[in-house]
Order: structure tokens, then C-alpha cells, then sequence
């Protein structure tokens, strides 16, 4: 999915260094440190399946490295893709609720797992309760986060599904040190965008070059620009403030 720079287009500078791991959440780093993760912990290249729709999950994986993304293929044989899973985002724990996973998650990139028995870390959460509390913080950023996605979907127009998208993106990836102010290196097909979104392959391409032509973003070997983040912000209506929950801290003091 290559675009050509806008003429004209600012050219910010993109900071990106995919050999450097990315520091993971705090609360994603305690369960490591705790449970010494750096044990079970396995390389996979890109395109391996974690979890698989329909399979028995009874262990919870903490995502140390790589990108995946995580879906549904529906009986037609599209596909649906649901979240991008980062570095300290866990894959698995909602399914293993369940008789089987609900979802699949697969790696888009050369990757590191650790393997976290659901018994293990329930067991954490009765010895140490403040990382149970965290575990409810990131459900619920979750929650919220899922339901940014039904709005986006059922009440917006595909310029603004793909304006949000691409910003929400930036500030997840910026949390976790894998973008810099405006930019990020990520393996994203215009495939990937449709199956994100419920578009077509040729609208996403007309959408972006739309974007690209107005000095909005531009996609060039996988590098997404955001040119004008407060001008794509005001088209797409987004504000970030889904993705950053209180902390345990704020929502125990006293009013």
C-alpha cells in the first residue's frame, strides 16, 4: 500500500527502531517480573496463529514483542479483524471463560510470547489483589475501546472510520514506544484497513489517496505520516481519552 508524498506536505521525521524492544505496560511488566516470564517465554515469526477460533484455551499469553492482529474469519470466508495486539497486551484471557475461543490471533511480525496459565494467574491475583485491580483497568479500557469501534462503524462515514483508525493506532503504539509524534512503522495492507473497518479494498484506496491529496497522511513501505494530526483529529472526531482510563490511584482517593 504505497502513497506518494503530498506536494507540498510537511516532512516530519520518522523515529522508528523495530530492533529495540518496547517497553512494556507496567502492569504487563509486574505479571512478567512476578511470574519470571523470561522463562516460558518463545520467538514465533509472522503469520503464526496464538490462539485459533474454535480451540480450547486454557492459557493466557502476554504479547512481550511483535504485533498481531486478532479476528474472525466468517463462513463466507471474510474477515473480521477486531484489535492490533501490542507489546503488554494479553491474548487469550476472555476465551479461556469460555468452551472454546470466540477469536483468533495471529502474528503480523516476528514476535515474543510468554505463556501464562490462567490457574497461575488467577493464583497472582489472590496473592498480589492490586494487579487484579489492574487487570479490571484494562478490561474496562478494552470495553471502552470495543465499543469506540461500534460507534465508528455503525455511525460513520469511511473517511472518518479511517481517520480514527489510523490515529487510534498512533496513540497506542505511542504508548508502548513503537511511533514517535506523528509517525509509525506498522506491516498495514489496505486489506487489513477493510477488514478493520467493513470496507472494500478499492474504497479504502480512493479514501487515502483523498487523505494523501489533502496533505492529511500519507502510507509509504508500511510507514504511516500523519501530516496534520489536529486537522485528521477534527474530521474523524476523535479524542483519546478511551484509551487512558484513571489509575488505580485517582479512582481510590477520596472526593
Amino acid at each position: 500500500m504505497a502513497t506518494h508524498a503530498a506536494v507540498g506536505a510537511p516532512q516530519p521525521k520518522v523515529l522508528l527502531n523495530h530492533r529495540l524492544p518496547a517497553p512494556l505496560p507496567p502492569f504487563a511488566a509486574a505479571v512478567a517480573a512476578l511470574l519470571d516470564l523470561n522463562a516460558v517465554t518463545r520467538s514465533v515469526g509472522p503469520g503464526q496463529e496464538i490462539v485459533s477460533e474454535g480451540r480450547r484455551c486454557s492459557s493466557a499469553f502476554l504479547i512481550t514483542e511483535g504485533i498481531a492482529i486478532r479476528y474472525r474469519i466468517l463462513r463466507d470466508g471474510q474477515r473480521q479483524i477486531l484489535k492490533f495486539v501490542l507489546p503488554g497486551d494479553f491474548v487469550g484471557v476472555r476465551s479461556c471463560f469460555f468452551e472454546s475461543a470466540l477469536y483468533s490471533t495471529k502474528t503480523l511480525t516476528d514476535a515474543a510470547i510468554a505463556v501464562v496459565p490462567l490457574a497461575r494467574l488467577i493464583d497472582l491475583f489472590d496473592s498480589h489483589p492490586g494487579l487484579a485491580a489492574k487487570m479490571l483497568r484494562l478490561f474496562a479500557r478494552e470495553a471502552a475501546a470495543d465499543a469506540e469501534r461500534l460507534i465508528l462503524l455503525g455511525r460513520r462515514p469511511a473517511r472518518d472510520r479511517i481517520a480514527h483508525f489510523l490515529l487510534e493506532l498512533l496513540v497506542r503504539l505511542q504508548t508502548v514506544g513503537l511511533a514517535d509524534e506523528r509517525s509509525y512503522r506498522l506491516p498495514l495492507t489496505q486489506e487489513m484497513i477493510g477488514d478493520s473497518l467493513g470496507l472494500s479494498i478499492p474504497y479504502v484506496n480512493r479514501v487515502l489517496h483523498q487523505l494523501r491529496d489533502d496533505g492529511l497522511v500519507r502510507i509509504k513501505d508500511h510507514v504511516v505520516i500523519i501530516d496534520d494530526i489536529e486537522e485528521l483529529s477534527a474530521i474523524a472526531d476523535f479524542e483519546d481519552s478511551y484509551l487512558r482510563p484513571l489509575s488505580i490511584a485517582d479512582m481510590t482517593e477520596p472526593e
